[in-house]
């Protein structure tokens, strides 16, 4: 299986393309990274040096891949992180490109705006973008409770409301999605859930709620899960797989108090899981 990743990058840590290419490749998929960004690190760290990539960029290495005649073998694009309203246009053209080499084909987007702790950290008019033409050109999405809130314009505190944004984003045409760092008025204060939904129902995965807070793990999980549910797998399947691989990750993070995630360490957690937690069917 192939898939063109197109994300920020950075040379130390793990975030974006540098979270979700090594994941891929560890269960077996093929990965062509197109990165929008090219920073030392993280901008989390308050200082970074390194180029953010045009979106003419973009497409000319798009263009390029597309002239070795190889896109009617890719099977999904994944972006992340749209540094302006250009870059997502360059990143919806190669998503047109590859569903043009290969009609069957999927796009997952991960609509990166912020998050409950930081509010919105994209430039302005970003949301609104992913909004009106990134989502609707969707397969698959992956937001955070606070992203999926943003878009929807409704309360994904409570239950109903999380599950009436779910709904929302299945209105606009995307067959599955994964909500990540979700606590409602029904988690339990010592848990973290990840929610899922496809045309075979909605699913809850409930974590126990580690001591950490590092950067990239959104970026790992969205790929391993669009990864699943490119090889066949059910929904509730690539939710458990994709959810406690991630869980297995962070939990050596936190036991080690590192500050990146330690995907390389603890790789064995992608390919079998060291606890596999059961998703629960909701709604």
């Amino acid at each position: 299986m192939n898939i063109l990743s197109i994300q920020s990058h950075v040379a130390y840590g793990h975030v974006g393309n540098a979270a979700a290419v090594f994941p891929l490749q560890r269960i077996g998929v093929e990965v062509w990274p197109v990165n929008t960004v090219q920073f030392s690190n993280h901008t989390g760290y308050g200082a970074w040096a390194g180029e953010v990539f045009g979106a003419d960029h973009i497409r000319e290495v798009v263009q390029g891949i597309e002239d070795r005649g190889v896109l009617s073998g890719c099977d999904g694009v994944l972006s992340g992180y749209m540094g302006s309203a250009e870059i997502g246009e360059a990143i919806l053209d190669a998503v047109a490109r590859v569903k043009r080499a290969n009609p069957a084909a999927r796009y997952c987007c991960d609509p990166v705006i912020g998050d409950v702790d930081t509010g919105i950290y994209v430039r302005e008019g970003i949301p609104e973008f992913i909004r009106n033409k990134a989502l609707v050109m969707a397969d698959v999405a992956t937001p955070n409770q606070f992203e999926l809130g943003l878009l929807s314009g409704l309360d994904t505190g409570i239950v109903d409301g999380l599950l009436a944004a779910i709904d929302w984003l299945h209105a606009l045409g995307i067959g599955s999605l994964l909500v990540t760092s979700v606590q409602t008025d029904e988690t339990p204060d010592h848990c973290i859930e990840i929610m899922a939904s496809g045309r075979d129902g909605a699913f809850r995965l409930r974590t126990p709620l580690l001591p950490i807070s590092v950067n990239g793990a959104g970026d790992a999980v969205a790929a391993l899960f669009f990864a699943h549910l490119m090889r066949g797998m059910a929904t509730a399947d690539a939710l458990a797989k994709a959810g406690s691989s991630l869980f297995g990750v962070l939990k050596m993070t936190a036991e080690r108090e590192a500050r990146e995630i330690l995907l390389v360490e603890a790789q064995e957690e992608f390919v079998k899981p060291s606890t596999l937690f059961e998703p629960v069917k909701v709604g």
